[in-house]
């Protein structure tokens, strides 16, 4: 790996770079690193990165009382059996 370094940058563009790398949380010199990639077309394909919109239509639709009910149906699933946890040897 080579480095590089690179003089001349006023204050506007330094506040611009690091407001950039804190909006998407990486460091500077990563967003640096993803923008030249980017510029001269050697950007790697992103992996694993795919965001699915399909159910956003669900969110915040349930009434107080559907919350309930599906709580109190979760919470019955989290309950254990002490008889079947229990550490007593017979």
């Amino acid at each position: 790996m080579k480095n590089i370094t690179i003089r001349g940058i006023d204050d506007p563009l330094d506040q611009a770079l690091k407001a950039l790398a804190d909006q998407e949380a990486r460091s500077v010199n990563q967003l640096v690193l993803d923008v030249l990639r980017e510029r001269f077309g050697l950007a790697k394909a992103a992996r694993h990165s795919t965001r699915h919109h399909d159910m956003d239509g669900l969110f915040g639709t349930w009434s107080a009382e559907e919350y309930q009910g599906i709580q109190g149906a979760v919470e019955a699933q989290r309950r254990l059996d002490p008889e079947l946890w229990s550490c007593d040897a017979p």
